[in-house]
């Protein structure tokens, strides 16, 4: 299991956790995905990975609410990586 892959488990058992922008571009990065930050005062960082037809925007407030741990979590299962709600080892 890569780093990468128990980042994103911990996220997905744990959306409500103390995460960072810190925790989502690390995981941006061993993915492969672009996480660009806000532009033009803004406050909400966009991921988006290779193929994907969605950008995810998630604000860099502290703790990052988890809903946005959620869409994360989607947008990695929808692009191969993570498992389903409900999917077990």
């Amino acid at each position: 299991m890569s780093k990468a892959d128990k980042l994103l488990e911990r996220m997905r058992r744990n959306p409500a956790g103390d995460w960072t922008i810190g925790d989502v571009q690390r995981l941006c990065e061993a993915l492969g995905w672009t996480c660009l930050p806000p532009s033009g005062g803004g406050s909400h960082w966009k991921v988006t990975a290779p193929q994907a037809v969605a950008i995810v925007t998630i604000p860099a407030k502290r703790p990052i609410k988890p809903i946005y741990i959620r869409k994360l979590i989607e947008l990695a299962r929808d692009m191969g990586n993570g498992k389903g709600e409900g999917e077990t080892d």
